[in-house]
């Protein structure tokens, strides 16, 4: 009796054993200390889910159908799973089980157009999602996905700030854009919606002007100066003749110099030839411009120009006469720094 209790006890410490060996081995070796991402489709089942295991060679060994049956893992949850080296098989599973995906972060800097906002999706994109760039664009493009949001084509990108965000991989477009209007909504806060009544605009207006603010410049004391300028031009009626809105409107983000030609090409986005604010922003305008908008001066300004120095600020002033004088005494400066830069070639 004694020899049959002690061979049980025996064998139950090797059971033991061996579910335990099975369960914390370390049984997950990429060669990648940091990790490699495991990706399970919408739809995939059980025999895929271990298939895509055993074609990138994520597990050696056997047990993980084991630990599955044993912890109840029968339908795995679509979404990005890091995998680690050294993972054991019951982290592995207790992972994909609970659903314990990592998050997919976004950094949104500044995007110009809806089109190359939605080619950043996607599998081997700068932002890692299960939904593709023509999903995104078909949302972003879609009336009918807009108009609960009370945006259309030209109003949408406002709605996307230049923020850090994070998704699931497995998020929709809907979703995904769904996060962007929240985090747009906290931004205007009431403290922001009051100096928008007070300057006589909404949100969008507001983004829209400073979306061309931020075109102008990236000085932060520029800013406010410029959107004294068009606020001052918006409200005499004046039209804001804005370099970059020509810039959106040929889709030529690297023109360095505005000529006469471009003035002249047809689109509700030159300033130059239609009166008031264009349909949208031409740019996801950071923060810190739609502040300038908000808290801008009170000035006369009505005209400026990019400083001689060269150092990327622009010069002031309230009348035709001496912005015309800026605009001479800068373009000579130009001519000169040009004239130098063609000889120091030629010398080469």
């Amino acid at each position: 009796m004694r020899k049959f209790l002690l061979i049980s006890f025996l064998l139950i410490v090797l059971l033991a054993g061996y579910f335990a060996y099975n369960f914390f081995r370390p049984a997950v070796y990429k060669g990648d200390t940091d990790g490699q991402y495991l990706y399970i489709r919408t739809g995939d089942d059980m025999a895929s889910l271990r298939k895509n295991l055993d074609d990138q060679h994520y597990i050696h060994g056997g047990g993980f159908n084991l630990v599955s049956n044993i912890l109840g893992f029968k339908k795995p949850r679509p979404g990005r799973y890091k995998i680690t080296n050294g993972m054991s098989i019951f982290r592995l599973v207790r992972m994909l089980r609970n659903g314990a995906q990592s998050p997919v972060r976004m950094v949104i800097i500044r995007e110009r157009t809806r089109e190359t906002f939605a080619g950043k999706f996607g599998k081997g994109k700068k932002f890692d999602t299960e939904f593709d760039s023509l999903q995104m664009i078909r949302f972003l493009n879609n009336p009918d996905s807009l108009l609960k949001y009370d945006l259309d084509t030209n109003t949408v990108m406002a709605v996307i700030m230049p923020l850090t965000y994070e998704t699931n991989w497995n998020s929709s477009p809907s979703r995904v854009f769904k996060q962007f209007h929240t985090a747009y909504k906290n931004f205007w806060n009431k403290e922001r919606m009051r100096k928008c009544t007070e300057i006589g605009y909404d949100p969008i207006q507001v983004t829209t002007i400073a979306s061309i603010v931020d075109e102008e410049t990236n000085l932060k004391e520029d800013k406010y100066k410029i959107a004294s300028t068009y606020l001052n031009r918006l409200r005499i009626g004046m039209k804001l003749q804005a370099d970059p809105t020509v810039k959106y409107a040929l889709k030529d983000f690297g023109l360095r110099r505005i000529l006469h030609k471009h003035l002249e090409v047809n689109s509700p986005y030159n300033t130059y030839l239609n009166s008031g604010l264009p349909p949208g922003p031409i740019c996801t305008p950071s923060p810190e411009s739609i502040d300038a908008v908000l808290d801008a001066p009170a000035t006369d300004y009505l005209y400026f120009v990019a400083s001689d120095r060269f150092d990327g600020s622009s010069v002031f002033s309230s009348n035709l006469d001496d912005h015309q004088k800026l605009a001479r005494q800068y373009q000579k400066a130009l001519d000169v720094r040009f004239d130098s830069i063609n000889k120091a070639r030629s010398i080469k």
